[in-house]
Parts: C-alpha cells; structure tokens; sequence
C-alpha cells in the first residue's frame, strides 16, 4: 500500500481561503503555496496586494507563488518585479503567453537573469515545455507548471507528457517541474513516480490525504455503513408490492 513517507515529491498547497492556509501552514508535508487570481476571486479577495503581505507575514520559511494578472508584456514585468520584491520566498508566476497567444519567452528570460524565481503556468503542450527550456537560465531556480490534471481532462494521459517534461528541462538542473490541478490523490503518487519534482495539490485533495493507505475491506465497510446511516436518517423508504399469487396467509 502507498504511504505518504514514501513520497519524494514535494507537496504545495493550492487556494486562497485564509482558515486553509493557516490549516495546511501548520502541516509539516506542505512544503510550500501557490495561489492565482480565479482561485482569489473564488475565495472574495478583495485586494490582491492585502492578501498577499497577510500570507507573506504568515508564512516566512517557504515558497508561496503569487501571478501577474496584466496582459501586455511590460506590464507584466512591472508587476513581477513588484511582486519578487514582497519577500524573499515568493516565486512570480508568469503564464506562459498573454491572452493574445504571444510567448511570454523574452519576459522570463529577463527576469532569470535578475535572478527571479519565475513560475511559468498555464503549460500545456511539450512545445511549450521546449520554448521555455531554450530561454531558463540554468543558473537560476525556476519552476514549470504543466497542467496535467487539465490535460487529462481532454482524455490524454498525462504520464508521458510529464516524463518528457522532464527529459526536456534535464539541461536545467535548477528547473522543477510542477504537476499541476491534481483531480485526485492517486495523481500525487502518479506525479511521484513520474519524477516531477512538485505538485499543487488544493484543500478537497489534500482532505484525502487521510485514505492513504486504509485497508480496502475497512474501506468497503464504511461505505456500506454511510448509504445505510443516510438512507435512514432520510427516512426513506420503498413500498414492496405483494408477490403475484400471493393470498396474503401463512
């Protein structure tokens, strides 16, 4: 059976609800953070730049992601020099092109060679992967979000993907690659035993985290003994007709 100590994989917490947060700080295996802004949205965040300096002074000791929102290419400079300069462990995520599908390659070059911690998101394709790979400075830690859970949403196993990921970005020994938007938590041991370095992994998920390892039959167990409490706390019932033939004496 898999274990969570078994894990090589390094586990951040994904979200921006504020009671979560503080839950998952207070873990030992959560390694590190990353938000964005439809998960902020998501939570009504009121201000971006508030709920940013409120995580920073809550969590000091490791990397938390925090993502440019503006669409034209200087724009998105001005904000990740301005969000690299919140803390000494924030990683600026950078999606990987703007809305108008231009590369944002020139961007994350420059800010590699200012020695920022880019986080390229939004990755889908290894054409992607390879576009990123060429302009990495390998002297300067990054990190490279594929969205495989997203992937696998279109039918495509991602297992292959990520393992090629990672062939391509083996050049760049500073460079981790991120499982991205986990539907499960079989995904985490997926994304393990395919060499990713990190995955992303939000509350609902990580509630499960709590299953690894339970013996099945127990787990059967349970589950027979949910339907049958809530059946009956519903007061359901079924109206069983007589059988054909039957006079209703003993």
């Amino acid at each position: 059976m898999p274990t969570i100590a078994d894990l090589k994989i390094k586990i951040f917490a994904d979200g921006a609800d504020h009671d979560s947060l503080m839950s998952l700080y207070a873990q030992p295996y959560i390694r590190g953070f990353t938000t964005n802004p439809t998960l902020m949205r998501k939570a009504n965040i009121a201000s971006y730049e508030e709920f940013a300096h409120w995580v920073l002074a809550l969590i000091k000791d490791r990397p938390i992601s925090f993502e440019v929102f503006a669409d034209e290419i200087d724009e998105m400079e001005a904000q990740a020099l301005a969000i690299a300069g919140w803390g000494p462990n924030v990683n600026v995520k950078i999606p990987v092109s703007n809305t108008r599908k231009e590369f944002t390659g020139n961007l994350i070059q420059k800010l590699c060679a200012r020695g920022v911690v880019v986080n390229v998101t939004a990755v889908f394709t290894l054409a992607q992967v390879r576009q990123i790979a060429r302009v990495l400075n390998p002297e300067v830690p990054a990190i490279v979000s594929v969205f495989a859970g997203r992937i696998a949403d279109t039918g495509i196993d991602p297992v292959p993907v990520m393992k090629e990921a990672l062939t391509i970005l083996a050049h760049h020994p500073k460079a981790e690659l991120l499982w991205a938007s986990p539907r499960e938590v079989l995904n985490i041991f997926q994304a393990n035993d395919a060499g990713c370095h990190i995955i992303t992994v939000s509350s609902e998920v990580l509630a499960k985290l709590k299953d690894v390892g339970k013996d099945l039959t127990e787990f059967s167990l349970e589950t027979v003994r949910m339907f049958h409490r809530d059946a009956a706390s519903a007061h359901y019932s079924i109206e069983i007709p007589a059988l054909a033939g039957s006079t209703g004496t003993a």
